[in-house]
């Protein structure tokens, strides 16, 4: 029988048990957004028929990719049961490298939508015995022992500091600021950082000495873009390939990286590469160095169109709470001490940072803000 893919709300109690339901019934669950509006309900249903299922198909998740266009990453049940004593022993308690806590004992905090592929590994992961999953206005949140999320998760975990048993933080979907690793660390929270995709899953981890491959998985650089052969990858993509290529067992998303001595370094997607002048921009190294500079929280860098010159380099930032807005006089002078000629932010502004379901900054929308004058610009 051919699988279809169910498509669920998130919010509610008996997530878990839905989710067992339609694993059991041979179909493929696909959770979405409460907080969409009506007219994407519609289109992720209908893109969620568009096409046949593969028989093999497990999961169903949501990704926008680079284009934001939505898209439905199928996956196998197995891509993800494969990684799973891999990632209970990084979640093992401190003190116990590569010991799983019993389940009785383990609760991992999931603070993004179960929509996004981080929470709803996890609650895989839980429906094949892993750690209880505490979700977002759950009584359980103070008993966690454990948090799988992005950076700002994590960050707002610390600012909150209503978590007395979180001991280790599994931490995903963008790069990981060392100054948040070390205040966590401060604390006593042992930081596990990965780099992965939504086609790809994990691909590398990193345990405080750099990003190295996650077991099972191969790695290659070509011609300065990863490529990666693993057990973890996805079936099929509906709605577009995206960035996804194949070579026979290896794959790709289109990541520019390095490779040195084992320690992966991921500079950002090639087509979000920005054009300016003579020079060629990757706004992940950009936004690495402005998470760096005193006052700024976090950071966000796009190229704006500009005749003759293909584009302008902007960021837009948050600042750390308390902190006054900075002028653009002063994010220039630190900006000079800190990137070569090129890479400096030509235009700056300031505000939330619009953000995808996961947490991660949407870089499309940022620059559609930028355009349409809906964002501060710094004065």
């Amino acid at each position: 029988m051919t699988p279809r893919i169910v498509v669920l709300g998130g919010a509610g109690e008996g997530l878990l048990d839905r989710l067992r339901a339609v694993r059991a019934d041979g179909d493929v669950p696909l959770v979405g957004n409460d907080r969409w509006p009506a007219a994407q309900w519609k289109a992720v249903r209908e893109l969620a028929a568009s096409a046949p299922v593969p028989a093999q198909a497990g999961w169903a998740t949501l990704t926008s990719g680079t284009s934001g266009s939505p898209r439905i990453v199928l996956r196998s049940a197995a891509s993800w049961e494969h990684s799973f004593a891999a990632v209970s022993a990084l979640l093992a308690p401190p003190g116990q490298p590569g010991i799983a806590e019993p389940e009785a004992a383990q609760r991992i905090l999931l603070p993004s939508p179960p929509a996004s592929s981080l929470t709803l590994f996890s609650l895989a992961h839980a429906l094949a015995g892993g750690p209880r999953p505490v979700l977002p206005g759950d009584g359980d949140r103070c008993r966690a022992t454990a948090l799988h999320g992005t950076p700002q998760a994590l960050s707002a975990a610390l600012a909150a500091d209503d978590l007395p048993h979180l001991r280790t933080a599994l931490i995903g979907g963008s790069r990981l600021p060392a100054g948040l690793r070390a205040a966590a660390e401060a604390r006593g929270i042992r930081v596990i950082s990965y780099y992965g995709a939504a086609e790809l899953s994990f691909v590398a981890v990193d345990t405080g000495d750099g990003l190295r491959a996650f077991p099972g998985v191969a790695l290659e650089v070509r011609a300065g873009e990863l490529w990666v052969r693993s057990p973890f990858t996805a079936l099929a993509c509906l709605g577009g390939a995206g960035p996804a290529r194949r070579d026979g067992q290896w794959m790709t998303v289109g990541d520019l990286a390095t490779l040195q001595d084992g320690v992966l370094a991921v500079h950002g997607r090639a087509d979000a590469a920005i054009l300016t002048a003579s020079a060629t921009v990757i706004p992940d190294e950009v936004e690495e160095g402005l998470r760096e500079l005193p006052g700024i929280a976090d950071a966000l860098v796009v190229g704006l169109p500009a005749d003759g010159i293909g584009a302008l380099v902007a960021a837009m930032i948050e600042v750390e709470p308390g902190a006054a807005p900075p002028t653009a006089r002063r994010l220039r002078t630190m900006a000079r001490a800190s990137f070569a000629s090129s890479h400096r932010p030509r235009l700056w502004f300031e505000g939330p940072l619009p953000r995808t379901v996961t947490g991660k900054p949407a870089r499309a929308e940022a620059l559609r803000r930028m355009r349409a004058g809906e964002v501060r610009r710094c004065a």
